[in-house]
């Protein structure tokens, strides 16, 4: 046997192993995987598109830690404009992969966000780590959290605009679910508008609108450039709430299982080398605040991604409950019922017409048993369950159980 064989069939033997062992992965997805007696990834070079944001860390660093040639792939991070375009590139093939809004892989599966196209969702990027900020002008006139603005809109009657970043996406749903927490209807109260992460901070400074939820650093970011307050952090929407995925087409899935399974196990691995200390994570942040990721100062990144938070109004603040990338691999499961939520609050909003099958949506998105095969071999622990139970800011509890009556439960919808 030569060398490469013997090389071959070691490896082969030993994922193989550590398949069987897995506790959910069927056989027949185990005879895909490992067809023509090869694990090879069927893709070495994969393009993974990326908005520039402090959660696209772990994409970035896979590539330039060079984790990725450890799983036997090469990731290409590709920077783009809007969620729009990620959308588009995805779609169309030109991405392989990409670091997504949750709130996107499900619109367009379902065809609420442009065009329609069966997705897949491999693994969960980030928990937490976003904000909702209002403007100078506002706070200026007593606006500067959800129930104070309630009030200033009832009694400054005029039209006030806010922004998000995806119509379906995990922007708009934070921000529709704060404001309807304190009785203003986004759908009728408000303009909502669509506005890129990156241009959030500069269409405030020109007075384009109120507020806005973004990812960070650009909530940060308003507040070292003086144009904006942070009025609410989402995890204090729902703590540990799904935020970004690694996002593709169920046909890239199907034709590229061992590709999509070396590119999550490459992604896992780097979310654990940020997560694993203080230095890691300032060595992140100097990495992605270069011109060619994120494109802002490294002050603007490595605040927040340590929980050291600042208001804009004088007040500080340490969160233990900021951007979390790995967390012992309790950040990274896609658990069906956060995909579920993202479907329910489509449907408080009038984004989906009917109740959609909940959880066999889910099942169809979300990748579970690629993932728990890359959990394997990157060493990420698993939890016990495929669903979670969460209690939002509201005390409303979600658990996936009964998601249209959950979805039929809240006062204000569309």
């Amino acid at each position: 046997m030569t060398d490469f064989l013997k090389t071959s069939v070691s490896r082969r033997t030993v994922l193989q192993a550590a398949t069987v062992g897995m506790a959910g992965v069927s056989p027949a997805l185990r005879s895909m995987v490992y067809a023509a007696g090869s694990d090879a990834p069927e893709k070495k070079e994969v393009k993974i598109g990326f908005i520039p944001l402090t959660d696209c860390a772990s994409v970035v660093m896979a590539s330039v830690l060079g984790i990725d040639q450890k799983y036997g792939v090469k990731i290409i991070p590709t920077k783009e404009a809007s969620w729009a375009g990620v959308r588009d590139k995805l779609v169309n093939g030109e991405l392989d992969f990409a670091h997504s809004l949750y709130g996107l892989i499900y619109g367009v599966h379902l065809g609420l966000a442009g065009p329609k196209k069966d997705m897949a969702v491999l693994m969960t990027l980030n928990h937490n780590g976003q904000a909702i900020t209002l403007s100078k002008k506002l706070s200026d006139k007593g606006a500067v959290d959800g129930a104070s603005l309630a009030k200033l809109m009832a009694t400054d009657k005029r039209e006030y605009t806010f922004a998000q970043t995806f119509p379906t996406g995990t922007h708009a749903m934070w921000l529709y679910y704060w404001m309807a927490a304190h009785g203003i209807n986004p759908m009728k109260d408000a303009k909502v508008i669509t506005v890129p992460p990156p241009q959030m901070v500069a269409n405030m400074r020109v007075g384009n609108m109120d507020g806005y939820c973004v990812g960070e650093p650009w909530g940060h970011r308003a507040i070292i450039d003086g144009i904006g307050v942070t009025a609410m952090t989402t995890q204090d929407i729902w703590k540990d709430h799904p935020e970004k995925v690694l996002g593709t087409t169920a046909e890239f899935v199907q034709k590229n299982p061992n590709t999509a399974r070396a590119v999550t196990a490459a992604i896992l691995e780097a979310s654990k080398w940020i997560d694993a200390g203080l230095q890691n994570k300032n060595k992140m942040a100097e990495t992605i605040a270069d011109k060619s990721y994120v494109n802002t100062s490294v002050d603007a990144i490595n605040q927040r991604i340590l929980g050291r938070y600042q208001d804009g109004m004088g007040k500080t603040w340490d969160d233990p409950n900021h951007m979390k990338f790995f967390a012992d691999g309790a950040v990274n499961f896609p658990y069906l019922s956060d995909g579920m939520w993202f479907l329910t609050q489509h449907k408080r909003w009038g984004l989906l017409k009917d109740h959609p099958d909940y959880l066999a949506v889910a099942k169809q998105i979300n990748q579970i048993d690629i993932y728990k095969q890359a959990a394997t071999a990157s060493k990420t622990p698993l939890p016990k369950s495929d669903m979670r139970t969460s209690k939002l800011m509201d005390g409303v509890v979600w658990d996936g159980k009964d998601p249209k009556k959950y979805a039929e439960s809240f006062k204000l919808k569309a």
